[in-house]
């Protein structure tokens, strides 16, 4: 069987691989546009940084070391222009030279690439994307030779985050910007990405959010970069807003695709018999709802290259899809991950949502080293599927992520969660696991015995007519009344039975004790404040 494949890096090399090894009569060839075939491409940005110091280190495989291993055929810089798969033929250019490639079965992994906005500009030095390791090499020699002192990254998503991070690791004064109202669109709640926000800016990092890139200023080089509020001054412009699938060369193909996405089935076939598709130029499935999604994302990339392998040397394997999967190291000494439906995402959705923030630590407190993991849950209160999770932290944020993972591959309840036998030793761990306890708090939620407003609800005013009380282990709010929990043995003085009151604490637990223990006492208008004052800001009285 003549196998041949369009693109390398992820995908590409990864059916590769699995194809010779699971039969190794296969003839495979790769044609890839590049010179290089398989290179880290999340590890760019910390090549900027100089956390991984050489190029060396970005490359995982040259071609001809990955054809010693895997014994495919590796074209490099070969461009493929057209394909016909009436003929089976696929048509690429070489040095100029044009020559066409039969098939028994084709694997399109073209790839995707930065999206080039139509501004004026682009053409000046001190302009880069970052997508190869070309890109990473010419931005970290510009910054190493005393050429930026300033810079601007167009782009709030993983990629921009992590090489503004690396670029003020640098010393370099970060300015992002970004025409979504937060950074992170898509990928958190609105409110956690805006607690990202004010961590870049306590780590001088300033998101500029809301902000359209107009253009480009300068004498032969970078001076400034205009936006649509004002022209902000920068000695480079690093654009990470997107990248478009390399789908050009299928006009005409008959080929379905959507938005320049190649459509694919659960076994990653196209509508055209014997081709394939895999990785950034195809789409996929939403593993939760069912609907197409696009995941430009390594780990997508790799799976469904590994699964497309064994279905063509006859196995029948479906790839069940993402669940929105990620985790990220951002500016500021906080890492993110997530999986599964954002609250906005549920309630598009349908489902009848509820969700529980909680502040919870992320191995014993006593360890040293110990933090914090801001946890927001999201679950269905009729269905009581979970079906998602954001974790903020300085700690490994992946390990509840991949958790959360599980349970919804596994359309687990939060009942069928509840008391599972998680690791623990102080170093790792809490005793009760910090993803068991922040079920904990959404189950006691969704049971009433713990009543709050969300930081959302309490950002829109639906506290108000409320009356604050500080419920911190020592007194924090200094316009509210404070009230200890060691000391509430009965009715407490000064307030009344019926009034609404709010009790804010710094994480959530403690004002949760109060609560519980107000309600024994006769208290029947008490809410609690998601997340404290560590998540939200309260405002205090004169």
């Amino acid at each position: 069987m003549k196998v041949l494949i369009i693109g390398g890096v992820a995908a590409g090399t990864k059916a590769a691989a699995k194809i010779k090894r699971e039969d190794r009569s296969c003839e495979v060839t790769i044609l890839t546009k590049g010179k290089d075939i398989s290179y880290a491409g999340c590890g760019l940005p910390y090549y900027v940084g100089g956390v991984i110091p050489t190029r060396e280190q970005l490359i995982v495989n040259t071609p001809d070391s990955f054809s010693k291993l895997t014994g495919a055929e590796i074209l490099t810089e070969t461009e493929v222009t057209a394909v016909d798969t009436e003929a089976k033929t696929v048509t690429a250019v070489h040095n100029g030279e044009t020559a066409a490639y039969g098939y028994d079965k084709l694997i399109i992994a073209s790839g995707a690439s930065p999206f080039r906005p139509q501004i004026e500009g682009l053409d000046l030095e001190n302009v880069f994307f970052m997508r190869t390791p070309d890109d990473a090499i010419a931005l970290r020699e510009a910054v190493e030779a005393g050429k930026i002192k300033r810079a601007v990254v167009a782009g709030g998503g993983f990629i921009g985050l992590e090489v503004a991070e690396n670029l003020a690791e640098k010393g370099v004064r970060v300015n992002v910007i970004d025409f979504a109202p937060h950074v992170l669109p898509n990928f958190l709640d609105p409110e956690l990405s805006e607690y990202v926000e004010n961590k870049m800016a306590d780590a001088g990092i300033n998101p500029m959010t809301g902000v359209a890139l107009e253009g480009v200023i300068g004498d032969g080089k970078v001076e400034k970069v205009q936006t649509s509020k004002r022209a902000v001054k920068a000695d480079a412009l690093v654009l990470a807003i997107g990248i478009r699938p390399n789908t050009a060369f299928l006009e005409g193909s008959g080929i379905e695709m959507f938005k320049g996405t190649i459509l694919t089935d659960k076994n990653l076939r196209t509508n055209v018999e014997d081709v394939y598709a895999v990785g950034d130029c195809a789409m996929v499935t939403n593993r939760e709802t069912g609907e197409p999604a696009w995941s430009p994302m390594g780990s997508t990339a790799n799976i469904a290259g590994r699964v497309l392998a064994k279905n063509l040397c006859g196995g029948e394997f479906e790839y069940a899809g993402v669940l929105g999967t990620g985790v990220a190291k951002l500016p500021g000494g906080i890492n993110t991950g997530r999986t599964g439906l954002t609250e906005t995402a549920a309630k598009a959705a349908g489902h009848d949502v509820i969700t529980a923030l909680c502040i919870v630590d992320d191995k014993a407190h006593y360890y040293p080293g110990a933090g914090s993991f801001i946890i927001k849950m999201v679950a269905d209160k009729t269905t009581r599927k979970f079906l998602g999770l954001q974790v903020l932290g300085s700690g490994a944020v992946d390990k509840v992520t991949d958790i959360a993972v599980t349970a919804i591959s596994l359309g687990a309840t939060v009942d069928q969660l509840e008391n599972l036998d998680f690791a623990y030793a102080p170093p790792f761990s809490t005793a009760i696991h910090p993803f068991a306890h922040a079920l904990n708090v959404l189950l006691n939620k969704m049971s009433g015995a713990f009543e709050t407003f969300t930081p959302v609800e309490f950002a829109e005013g639906k506290a108000e007519g409320y009356r604050m009380v500080d419920a911190s282990i020592q007194p924090s709010i200094h316009s509210a009344p404070y009230l200890d929990l060691t000391k509430i043995n009965g009715e407490v003085e000064g307030f009344g039975k019926d009034e609404k009151l709010l009790i804010v604490c710094a994480k959530g637990k403690r004002a949760y004790m109060v609560q519980n223990r107000l309600k024994y006492y006769g208290y029947t208008n008490t809410k609690v404040l998601e997340g404290g004052t560590t998540f939200n800001t309260v405002e205090e009285e004169d």
